[in-house]
């Protein structure tokens, strides 16, 4: 499962609280990446092929929305699709409490309002 990752930071847009429709999009080398902030945007525009080494093989828990390196997870199978998790057991119960939100969440396809919640959002804006 993927969920965006800010290339310049490294930070899942969904644990920000970040809506598809508000993050920052750019287009390199004829693929869509998305940006919490237009400061990681320049950041990335500068060197893009460091950032894009730096935050390569980073994957999100579903659950505490975490970004660890794909070496670092724990990967289960649901509905046939490989989901990765921190490696936490709490993590792993808690999802099957409820898979369809978690699986949503990462999909961007709640409203989640993120660690931050409705008070502030990531970069201090």
């Amino acid at each position: 499962m993927e969920t965006p990752i800010c290339p310049a930071c490294g930070c899942s847009l969904v644990r920000l609280g970040i809506l598809k429709e508000k993050a920052v999009q750019h287009n390199h080398a004829g693929k869509q990446y998305w940006f919490c902030c237009q400061g990681c945007l320049a950041l990335f525009i500068t060197n893009p092929e460091s950032c894009l080494a730096e935050t390569a093989g980073l994957t999100v828990c579903p659950v505490c929305l975490a970004e660890k390196p794909v070496t670092a997870t724990v990967t289960i199978d649901f509905n046939g699709k490989p989901v990765l998790f921190c490696r936490c057991p709490h993590c792993l119960d808690v999802f099957h409490k409820d898979p369809h939100y978690f699986i949503a969440r990462l999909a961007w396809q709640t409203n989640y309002a993120g660690v931050f919640g409705e008070r502030i959002s990531c970069c201090g804006k």
